[in-house]
């Protein structure tokens, strides 16, 4: 069900949010051995917290649709209390005194913290041996759910928890939502606040929403978003209704088709064809589809290497100086590598941004959006396979999957990644959307009209029906 649904269940008290977290509970009992999505549970104090929440939606003091609502986060965001691990063993003693803001504003707007989800280590994999456990993909327990925000999106593909929180640095939100078949969004840069959330991308770190409908994500992102003085570099911009943009109709938009991410030869068929297929479903909502061309927007992920992971780098130095054996293989390699880009490849990366936020904002002049496939194929097999060639390496940290996602992490405009269709492997892939800066209802408006018209978000893995007979 969707948190519209369920908010409307607590304030009729046809259920109660102890009964929610319960069954939230129970589901996160039966599914995570083989899920690994959580880290840690706080099962006594959602408890508590919920019977507190249905004492005051019962008084009829509903903060909001969030109130009494089950959500989890990416363990990369503070808690006050509960262990913070950022998906690594250098801080699995780590216990926070506060809470990171995004957190804060759920917990205000009512909703009840049931757990820490499973990422990525560092947010900066992939990871070889995850400290954690393996993040499996609830469609195929053989499959990644992508990252780095894993947890947070099989957590909501499984139906452990309505809504969760991911960051996302260069696709760590969209990646596993598409490949998990759930709705993920990334705002503008600056939109929602960084305080409290262990990123290491610097610039581009952005706090967002997962959940089953756009509509779930534009509740979350209503409550999150906002200027925080804890964050200087947060946004003043309004937050406005984002739910109500969700019932307005795609007629009439103006949708801009990249072409470059069409024309690579890593977009794999199925994926082509789903998104093909959301074309025609868009434009029988009348909205009308052109093709435009950003060029050179396919180096938007070597210049992301150049300025984030450096950054990464020099914030982990002394990590990796004193306690290199706590940190996977594979970020490790990969940190140590990025400290080695000359700093003379920085400058030319910065203005390769600038261009390209020039060229998209360029676009978006004619559009009213861009879309693209959010990844160039579904979920690939978890392997457990030390890298041996710089081709695999290659194929490993990269694989072209951030090919679409990338540039507009790189440039700030607001995306989100929805389901759109199926591989001939049963498998999801979903559909990119990006639109101007800190135009989030335009997505939002686009995404709930398609969804409107279509049911992929309304199918759930079967695999979960095996793990809970397992």
């Amino acid at each position: 069900m969707s948190v519209l649904d369920l908010s409307a269940q607590l304030r009729a008290r046809s259920v109660g949010s102890k009964e929610l977290v319960s069954a939230c509970l129970a589901n996160i009992e039966k599914s995570n051995a083989k899920l690994n999505a959580f880290i840690t549970v706080c099962a006594d104090a959602a408890l508590e917290a919920a019977t507190r929440a249905d004492q005051e939606i019962g008084k009829g003091d509903q903060r909001g649709p969030l109130h009494g609502i089950p959500f989890a986060v990416k363990d990369q965001f503070w808690t006050r209390g509960i262990r913070t691990t950022n998906g690594s063993r250098l801080f699995s003693d780590f216990v926070p005194n506060t809470d990171a803001t995004v957190v804060a504003r759920m917990l205000n707007a009512g909703a009840i913290l049931v757990g820490k989800l499973n990422m990525m280590e560092l947010g900066f994999g992939p990871t070889l041996d995850p400290p954690y456990g393996v993040p499996r993909n609830p469609w195929d327990l053989t499959r990644t759910p992508g990252g780095s925000s894993s947890g947070s999106a099989s957590a909501v593909a499984a139906d452990l928890v309505p809504v969760t929180l991911g960051a996302d640095a260069g696709g760590s939100i969209r990646l596993p939502a598409a490949l998990c078949g759930v709705v993920g969004m990334k705002a503008s840069r600056g939109h929602v606040s960084r305080y409290g959330l262990m990123g290491f991308g610097g610039w581009f770190d952005c706090a967002g929403p997962l959940g089953r409908t756009a509509s779930d994500c534009a509740i979350v992102l209503g409550a999150i978003a906002g200027f925080d003085a804890n964050d200087p570099q947060s946004s003043v911009a309004a937050v406005p209704d984002y739910l109500a943009a969700c019932s307005e109709s795609a007629h009439g938009m103006r949708i801009g088709v990249v072409r470059e991410f069409l024309e690579t030869d890593q977009l794999q068929q199925g994926a082509r064809n789903a998104f093909e297929s959301a074309l025609a479903a868009l434009k029988e909502l009348g909205a009308s589809i052109q093709t435009v061309s950003i060029p050179n927007i396919d180096l938007a992920s070597t210049a992301q290497t150049i300025i984030a992971e450096p950054e990464a780098a020099a914030w982990y130095r002394e990590q990796l100086i004193e306690r290199p054996g706590d940190i996977d293989v594979l970020p490790r390699c990969r940190l140590f590598a990025a400290s080695l880009i000359p700093a003379s490849f920085r400058p030319r990366a910065v203005r390769f941004v600038q261009r390209l936020q020039q060229q998209v904002d360029e676009t978006l002049e004619s559009v009213d959006v861009l879309v693209s496939p959010t990844t160039t194929g579904a979920a690939p097999p978890i392997t457990a396979t030390r890298i041996r060639s710089k081709e695999e390496a290659w194929r490993t940290v990269f694989g072209g999957r951030n090919l679409c996602t990338s540039p507009f992490s790189l440039t700030g405009h607001p995306a989100i990644s929805i389901p759109c269709g199926f591989t001939s492997e049963q498998l999801p892939v979903g559909l990119q959307i990006v639109g101007k800066a800190f135009r989030e209802d335009t997505l939002f408006r686009v995404a709930a009209s398609y969804q409107r018209v279509t049911e992929w978000h309304r199918v759930s893995p079967q695999t979960i029906t095996r793990l809970q007979n397992a």
